[in-house]
Formats: C-alpha cells, sequence, structure tokens
C-alpha cells in the first residue's frame, strides 16, 4: 500500500515538473520542426508546391445543331414483305393497283395488302397495309392470322417493311381500336408514317385495331 502511495505521488510530482517547462517544450518543438523543414529544403527534399489547375471554360451557348425536318426522298418503291420481331409476324405484302373490294378481299387471303391510295415506301405519306386476323383455334388457310397479336406491340416495338431491296424500320407510337363507321385512317400525314389495320373484309363496318408507327430509317438488303 505504502508503494502504490509513493508511486502516484511521484507520477503527481513528474506531471508538475512537466506543466512547469511546457513552455520550454513547446519551444523545443517548434525549433526543431523549422529547423528539420529548413534541413529538407537545402537537401531538395520537400515537395514542389501544387500547381494551380487550368481557368474552367465555360461555354456561353450550345454549338448550333441543325436538325433534319424530314428523310430525305428515295424513289418510291411497292412493299413484298413485313416482319415484326416482337410479335413473331412475318407476312407478305401484296400491292394492288385497284380500289376494287372483290379483288383486295382476295388478296387477303394471300397475306397482307397494302392500300393502293396509300403511300409507297420511300416516300412522305402514310404507308397503309391491312391483314386478317382471327383467333380461332382452328384456321385452314394461315392468311386469316395475318396480323394477329398487332395489338399486344408497344411503343417503341420495330416493325420493318421490305421492298425488292431494300429495308424500311418504323417504330410504332401508338396502338388503338376503333370502329371503322367513326374513324378513317388518314392517307395525308407529315412525314412517313405506316399504319397496320386489322379487318375483316374490305368495306365492312366493324371495330378494328390499327397501329401507327414513324418511320426511323431504311437500309439495303444485303445477301450472302
Amino acid at each position: 500500500m505504502d508503494r502504490a502511495v509513493h508511486i502516484a505521488a511521484a507520477f503527481v510530482r513528474a506531471s508538475r515538473k512537466a506543466w512547469a517547462y511546457k513552455w520550454r517544450f513547446s519551444a523545443l518543438f517548434v525549433l526543431m520542426f523549422i529547423g528539420s523543414l529548413w534541413l529538407l529544403s537545402q537537401l531538395g527534399l520537400l515537395p514542389d508546391p501544387p500547381k494551380p489547375a487550368p481557368p474552367m471554360t465555360v461555354a456561353t451557348s450550345a454549338p448550333s445543331v441543325t436538325l433534319s425536318t424530314s428523310a430525305p426522298q428515295q424513289s418510291p418503291e411497292e412493299p413484298v414483305k413485313i416482319t415484326i420481331p416482337a410479335i413473331n409476324l412475318a407476312a407478305n405484302v401484296s400491292d394492288p393497283t385497284t380500289t376494287n373490294l372483290e379483288v383486295l378481299d382476295q388478296l387477303l387471303l394471300k397475306g397482307a395488302v397494302r392500300f393502293p391510295t396509300s403511300a409507297l415506301l420511300g416516300e412522305n405519306g402514310n404507308v397503309v397495309i391491312f391483314g386478317h386476323s382471327s383467333y380461332l383455334p382452328i384456321v385452314y388457310n394461315p392468311a386469316y392470322k395475318t396480323f394477329d397479336g398487332i395489338q399486344k406491340l408497344t411503343t417503341g416495338d420495330l416493325i420493318t417493311v421490305y421492298s425488292a431491296d431494300r429495308a424500311y424500320e418504323y417504330a410504332v407510337r401508338m396502338v388503338q381500336r376503333e370502329n371503322a363507321t367513326e374513324a378513317a385512317i388518314p392517307l395525308s400525314v407529315t412525314g412517313r408514317v405506316l399504319t397496320l389495320s386489322t379487318c375483316n373484309v374490305f368495306g365492312q363496318k366493324s371495330d378494328r385495331f390499327v397501329v401507327t408507327a414513324d418511320f426511323v430509317g431504311s437500309h439495303p438488303i444485303t445477301t450472302s
């Protein structure tokens, strides 16, 4: 017990002595620090001061960009095929020159049909293509299912319509269900548009699904 008391008393005396010499210790530390800096500078061991960053350049105005309001015109071409990967659709397209309803209905039994007075591929206007749709479990003629599933398309889905040597791509803008007695498909539009429509027969006034898509681009068909 006496030993512990002596140790504690010695610690207190040492603390008091250290506190009494605190300014001497501080002065000694500062002198040693300054001396070390001087010695390092003489030996060339101090790091170089940081270089100022180059001034930041801020653009006062955005660069001029010229946007094309319409795609360059190409020679009009007749569609021969249409594919829609999103719904695994692929069909031939007939391109009649007559608006005779009986002729058009007969062509629908072979696949999709471009309406004769609508635009051709490669020109401004609305390319309107019709096709049958049927959800009966048994259909002997697959043409009755040509446009099955187009109502499932969503915005941005790609549709490709082919001519004999070129592919034209369109992106779906909207899908609607319309009544033929209340809504007509416009043939005169701004830019290049593709419209797909289901129908029972030409001239029949019944509900139909209508897909509207905007032209994205075209490219030659490469053959291997």
